[in-house]
């Protein structure tokens, strides 16, 4: 049975028509800034219009007329997260560009973010620190506090006290924004940096001055951040002088973080998470945890992952999410800190053209990060790495043939030529590891190894043309579904990528989408071609 739906009103034409043609109803609903009336006409067909006026019957006087279904209101791409997001952070768009590590994410993207209306969050994992007071130097005085912008803050197992010591860096220098990723438990980095600051105005509600975006894509590390820190990891902290007496009080009334990026399958460290499974779950934690602490302030859940088209965006803004988070698409801009060779290499990614690899920060754990496959040979050789590491118990106990092909294919010098380098580094960044590897020649090895997958991704950093086929480079399926997209636009040459023209046509495409729907809801047969949007140079 055909449902009618009853009219509301009438609209009347003046200097527009209705559109009731398929190019005509797109070219409509592409106008998200203008309001939209669903109409139809004597014969059934529903349309859309714009302009004109609704009236009452007996002003009719002969002008064309058609039965209002309903009034669809102006759409803009700064109304689709929530709106909460853009007050307490300041931005104009909920829109975030992500900390892609080792300074890929620019200080460059982050202010392009920032001038623009948006976010962009530093990317300081893997730097060391003088190298992260640099970029706060710029940072600050391109931008200062009167933009919103963030940097990383990684959570680092083998090296806890470089992650204090950035944590204690951001409080110094009032970075008030962290993306904290890598984490599957709270530290006392991390608490650290959340709760400074924390104080209680005249009505006793808390205030923070300090954001911490979560990073996560597992319920069990979403339940950690959005708990109050254990009592316990406080009471140290409160001994330690890193927090007041006063703070571990107002702590315990408020999550450690209040935004999260949910990570469904990306570029990096990923679970492979399916964003649609995994954002209603988390969403029902969240639920869960306000009503347990009764919290008062809001938590807000962005998207991450597989973000890479305005179908994308429009689909995890309609799972309810307050911002989404792009990566792999800004490590193709020209802002980005990817060699020109790497971006280049990026652009002709499709959607199989990425695998999965062993991480360098957390390799004897087994944990992986999603890369490029498509013309490098990172990936195999790094599982090659980690079968090396799981089958033998030192470096001399790998058959010598093996051993050669090792060093020829893989390291490019002797076993022992990088241990001594990596040696001399250790010793002045963390000491404690030398003396353990001279101990234990498995761990010894694991370092070694550890030395090809960490330079890996700086060589992909500095086109060293030596390495090509060593080039590690995050990338996640989102980075295929983009070239997709913009094949045969203005944006399919790498040089004409910017993250500002990518992220404005991701959300103008996301809105024009989301109106496309809202017009399918009621009833307007809406073109296929309507859930397309065509990049287009946008103003910035």
């Amino acid at each position: 049975m055909q449902m009618v739906s009853q009219p509301v009103g009438i609209w009347s034409s003046s200097a527009t028509t209705p559109a009731f043609r398929p190019d005509d109803v797109v070219e409509a609903l592409h106008d998200v800034r203008t309001p939209l009336h669903i109409i139809r006409d004597g014969n059934g067909a529903v349309g859309v219009a714009r302009g004109g006026k609704l009236i009452q019957a007996e002003q009719l006087n002969g002008v064309p007329s058609f039965h209002l279904l309903a009034t669809l209101p102006a759409i803009y791409p700064e109304w689709l997260g929530d709106r909460s997001f853009t007050e307490v952070h300041g931005t104009r768009f909920p829109y975030v560009a992500g900390a892609m590590a080792n300074g890929i994410a620019t200080t460059d993207i982050v202010i392009e973010m920032a001038k623009a209306g948006m976010m962009g969050m530093f990317g300081a994992a893997g730097l060391t620190r003088p190298v992260v007071e640099a970029a706060l130097d710029r940072l600050e005085a391109a931008l200062g506090d009167r933009l919103p912008w963030g940097s990383n803050l990684i959570h680092s197992p083998n090296e806890p006290d470089l992650e204090m010591s950035i944590a204690e860096l951001y409080i110094q220098r009032n970075v008030n924004r962290v993306s904290a990723s890598a984490y599957m438990s709270l530290t006392e980095a991390i608490v650290r940096y959340a709760y400074t600051g924390l104080r209680e105005d005249a009505y006793g509600n808390v205030l923070r001055d300090r954001f911490v975006f979560a990073k996560i894509s597992r319920p069990e590390v979403a339940r950690h951040f959005m708990s109050p820190a254990p009592k316990a990891m406080l009471d140290k902290l409160v001994a330690a002088g890193h927090l007041t007496a006063e703070e571990a009080r107002l702590a315990q009334r408020v999550p450690v973080a209040e935004d999260y990026i949910i990570e469904a399958d990306s570029g990096g460290h990923t679970d492979n998470r399916i964003l649609t499974a995994l954002f209603p779950t988390i969403a029902g934690l969240r639920e869960e945890m306000q009503a347990k602490y009764g919290y008062t302030r809001p938590i807000r859940l962005g998207a991450a992952g597989g973000i890479g088209t305005p179908d994308a965006v429009a689909s995890a803004f309609a799972l309810g999410a307050a911002f989404v988070l792009t990566g792999s698409v800004n490590q193709g801009a020209i802002e980005s800190g990817l060699d020109a060779s790497g971006r280049k290499a990026l652009a002709t990614a499709g959607m199989a053209d990425v695998m999965m690899a062993p991480a360098a920060d957390m390799f004897e754990l087994g944990v992986k990060v999603q890369v490029l496959r498509r013309g490098t040979l990172f990936g195999p050789r790094a599982h090659k790495l980690y079968e090396l590491y799981t089958t033998y118990d030192g470096l001399e106990f790998i058959p010598a043939a093996e051993k050669a092909r090792l060093e020829k294919d893989i390291l490019g010098q002797s076993a022992e030529e990088v241990w001594q380098g990596t040696r001399e580094f250790f010793l002045t960044r963390d000491p404690k590891e030398v003396a353990r590897a001279e101990r234990d020649p498995k761990h010894r090895m694991a370092l070694v190894f550890r030395w090809y997958l960490g330079l890996s991704s700086r060589w992909a950093i500095s086109g060293d043309p030596k390495r090509r086929m060593d080039y590690q480079i995050w990338c996640g399926p989102a980075m295929g579904a983009f070239n997709a997209w913009v094949k045969g636009s203005f944006m399919e040459p790498p040089e004409a990528r910017t993250v500002v023209q990518i992220a404005r046509n991701l959300l103008e495409g996301a809105a024009a989408i989301t109106r496309a729907q809202q017009a399918r809801t009621y009833g307007v047969a809406v073109p296929q071609q309507a859930f397309r949007y065509a990049p287009r140079p946008l103003d910035a």
